[in-house]
């Protein structure tokens, strides 16, 4: 009885060692395996250690615009003329008929002083008119108006850029709020993140 045991216990061993044998081989290959997968890969899948940049292409400031229309006043003197207040030159018309008739009435003899002294009276009329006439001077007032008119002021400033870049070979484009400079750095799943001149 005691060989059939020491048989028996033997068998154990010897089935507890091929199993554990047989595990730590599949062990090894498992990890062989995984080193040589990663081997395998070309190297530009595999992302370099530390931070990536991204070649800036072109920076296209964003601006906007805004307009503030505004009321501008100014004073402005005004001349104004006054008509003379003798528009029809009665005075001067008047003097001149009484001195033409006069020199008239000096002038002629019998029915000829009469016709003389209408003559007189007519001439020195029309002559008295045309001095008057010439020598009106109209009446020029000044007075102060405002005068106002809407002026529009407008003013652009920068809100930010528009930046396209090429990383791995693809173009893409994002804003910032300011300009990168030549390349950007960029983090996993593409986003530029900072500037780095």
């Amino acid at each position: 009885m005691n060989r059939l045991m020491v048989n028996a216990l033997n068998v154990g061993i010897a089935a507890a060692l091929a199993v554990g044998l047989s595990a730590c081989n599949r062990s090894a290959d498992a990890t062989q395996g995984a080193q040589a997968a990663n081997d395998a890969q070309p190297a530009a899948a595999q992302q370099p250690a530390g931070p990536q940049y991204a070649k800036v292409v072109s920076v296209t400031p964003v601006r906007s615009t805004t307009s503030a229309p505004h009321e501008v006043c100014h004073d402005e003197v005004v001349n104004h003329a006054a008509p003379p207040k003798d528009q029809h030159n009665i005075a001067g018309t008047a003097i001149g008929a009484v001195a033409g008739g006069l020199l008239g009435h000096m002038v002629g003899g019998g029915k000829g002083k009469t016709l003389a002294t209408v003559a007189g009276a007519v001439g020195g009329g029309y002559a008295g008119n045309r001095i008057e006439n010439a020598h009106h001077q109209p009446q020029v007032t000044q007075t102060v108006e405002r005068r106002c008119s809407t002026v529009s002021n407008s003013s652009s400033k920068i809100v930010g850029y528009d930046v396209q870049y090429v990383y791995n070979g693809v173009t893409r484009t994002t804003r910032m709020d300011h300009d990168p400079g030549d390349r950007v750095q960029v983090q996993e799943g593409v986003t530029a993140v900072s500037d780095a001149r």
